[in-house]
This record gives structure tokens, sequence and C-alpha cells, in this order.
């Protein structure tokens, strides 16, 4: 079962505000996912669509007509001072059902408005935070969202903790698992060994239905679906079977930089420039590599104890664009050759993991299979993403991948 449990509707800033349920759905078969989270419960417009659209079961899951499930889930932007320090950290939230979703939102309109953006912003500490929800129901579940990165992750380089004990203080044991976002993977995270009591959890936190968005990162989960399972799982780690995780570097926080500068550097390099960016001379944007390598006790390739396998994984819509040499994710050629392959090998997932050579090499170019195996094979060199951009897809030479493949 895998899910993606973070994601966002059209009434959250700087999203698609194409993205509606049925387009949800839709992709979310195409792509591979069997259980979206709902997005934005607070918001009253999309409550109201959500309300209409889905139908709610005793066991907190939502469905659609077609029978595809949902599961309450909400994110929360906090902005408050801690130890002489600005915060803004931001958290998903899921719920066990629509009452529980309501008697969240009346709380939260204690501390301000839910109306304006589909992820709200309260002047509150996490503490503070954990102890309303808990309040309410002891079925809450809050996990620090993308938890490196660098503007709004509870560990990232400009407003986060050094550790999720700083962060949620007493409340600390209200807090199961965390996210690792696209910039970290698993390895990474397994190098820091306060870590270790918390389960990890991959979402996309997606902001358009696309996709190359949505389900890009997900969280592989077995036994019933029912919240309460869910729930468990990422709680103890039981039925919680792993993630799905794009390649860290293909995050748009995984290295140092400066985005208007178009400057980015290693964390070596950037520790020699004393992170000063050498073009315009004003502190870069520190990355996650750089964060991780900062608070890490282990070396690289430590396993712990909890270690869950995952997938890395670069879109498939990626890998379309690199081969054939389009500029455009959203272009009719990418989408021509992306529905293709869905027609004739299944869904995206399937392709990325489980397709053989011969069976995909029948549909389209072999210079895209091999990049597809590469993929899968964790072997592909990416150019790291840095303060707001994306990574990129490098010609690895060494396995003589061609660019201008031939359309079929």
């Amino acid at each position: 079962m895998i899910a993606d449990l973070h994601i966002h509707s059209r009434y959250a800033a700087a999203c698609s505000k194409q993205t509606n349920i049925d387009l949800l759905e839709k992709h979310a078969k195409i792509k591979g996912v069997d259980l979206l989270g709902t997005g934005d419960f607070t918001h009253p417009l999309w409550i109201k669509e959500l309300k209409e659209k889905l139908s709610e079961d005793e066991n907190g899951i939502l469905w659609t007509k077609n029978k595809f499930p949902f599961l309450w889930q909400t994110e929360i932007s906090l902005a408050y001072t801690q130890d002489g320090k600005g915060r803004r950290v931001h958290h998903v939230v899921l719920a066990p059902n629509g009452e529980v979703v309501k008697q969240i939102t009346d709380e939260l309109l204690k501390k301000g408005r839910v109306d304006y953006d589909g992820r709200p912003i309260f002047g509150m500490s996490s503490v503070e935070f954990v102890e309303k929800m808990s309040n309410i129901s002891s079925e809450i579940e809050i996990i620090p969202a993308h938890a490196w990165t660098s503007w709004f992750g509870a560990l990232g380089s400009k407003s986060g903790f050094d550790s999720l004990q700083a962060c949620f203080q007493e409340k600390i044991n209200k807090i199961h698992a965390f996210e690792t976002g696209m910039s970290s993977d698993v390895m990474m995270n397994m190098r820091i060994k306060s870590l270790d009591n918390f389960n990890i959890v991959s979402f996309s936190d997606m902001h358009s239905f696309h996709p190359w968005r949505l389900g890009r990162e997900a969280t592989i989960f077995s036994g019933e679906l029912t919240y309460k399972n869910i729930l468990n799982a990422i709680r103890t780690g039981k039925n919680l079977d792993g993630t799905i995780e794009v390649y860290p570097e293909y995050g748009k926080y995984h290295w140092d930089g400066h985005r208007l500068c178009n400057i980015y550097l290693s964390p070596d390099e950037s520790r020699k420039n004393n992170g000063i960016c050498p073009k315009c001379h004003k502190p870069l944007t520190i990355g996650v590599e750089y964060r991780v390598e900062e608070l890490a006790d282990r070396p690289l390739g430590f396993k712990a104890q909890n270690y869950k396998n995952f997938y890395k994984l670069i879109p498939l819509t990626e890998l379309i664009a690199f081969v054939y040499n389009i500029k455009q994710l959203g272009s009719k050629k990418c989408e021509e050759i992306y529905n293709r392959m869905i027609t004739h090998l299944g869904n995206e997932y399937d392709i990325l993991i489980n397709k053989k050579y011969e069976e995909m090499s029948r549909v389209v170019d072999k210079k895209l299979v091999d990049l597809i195996i590469l993929n899968r094979e964790g072997k592909l060199k990416i150019k790291p993403g840095y303060d707001g951009v994306y990574g990129e897809i490098l010609l690895n030479n060494s396995e003589k991948i061609e660019k201008q493949a031939t359309l079929f």
C-alpha cells in the first residue's frame, strides 16, 4: 500500500489552481499510489469540496465514488521565537475522522484565520501546538514536515533546531516519526543517533496533481486500510515497510547556494567560503547535506537498527524529458511518451521498479530504458539542487546514454 499523505489543494499558496479530487484520483492511479492525504482540511472551501466528493467510512478512510481512498491530512505552519531565535516550522497533521477535523479547525480559529491559505500560519510553538492537538484527541498524529528543509524544517539551517527534542521539549513523546523531505533520504538520516527513536516517512508535499509531483515520495504500508493501522504503523514501525525517495540531490535544498547568483557549492566548498556567496558576498542558503554533516555523529553508510528498505527514484517524466531533450515536463511530446508507457506497461511505479528491460524496449527507445534501469539501480548522476532550484540529471558518459533518442 503506497501512500502519499502530504499533499496540497488549490487553496494553498504556490499550488496549482486546477487541483481537484477527480484529478488527484486520476493521477494517483496512473502513478501507482494507493492512498492519498486530503491536504488542507482546515480550509473552508476545500473541506466543503471534500465532504461533497468523498464519503467517510467507520475506519476513518474517505472514498470517492470510484472507491479510491483518502485520509484526513493537512499541513500547519508555525512561526514563533524560542531560545532567542525566530522559528518557522511546518508540521503534517493526520486526523482520525471528520469530527476531529472540525475540532482541530475550531481550536485553530482561536489563534487566527484558516480561510486565506490551505497551509495557515499560527504564532505558537511546536510544544503548544502538540498540547492543543493532544487535548482534542490522542489519535491526532503530528509529523515534522520536510524536517531538513532550510527555511521550514524542524532541523533546517535557517530556523530549525539541532534536534527534534529541542523542538518539542517535554512533548517529544508525542512525536513518533518525521518526514525526510526531498533533499534527504534514509541513509542520510541514519547518521544522526538522536533520530533512532523516530520512524522515517516520506511524502511528496506536492503542489500540483501532475505525476512528476504527486507521489514523487511516498511511504509503503502493509495491513488493513484503516486509519488505526496507518497510525499504528507510523507510531511503532510495524506495517511500515519502507519509503520511496527521490535522489536527495534532486531536492531543491540539497547543496548550499544562491539562486539569483546561480551559485551552488558542496558543503566542503561552502565551508572554505565561510558560508558566503563568492559572487554577491552575502550568506548562502545552507542546504540539507551541509546540515546533516553538521549534526551527524555517525559515518556515511551507517545503518541503524530501525533501518527500513527504501527505493531511490527520479520521476519517470523527468527521465523522459532528459532522454528526448524535452525542455518542459508538461509538453505534449513528454505527455505522449509517458501515456504510451502507462498504456502498455502499467502504472509509473511498476515501470520504475519492476518492468523488465525487454518488455520496456518494445514500447520506447532503449536509451530511455537504459536510463530507467540506471535510475532503479541508484546510478544516476544528478547536479544537486540548491536554494529552491531542483537538481538536474547529468549525462553519465560511462553508461553511454545519449540524448536525442528517437520517439518510438
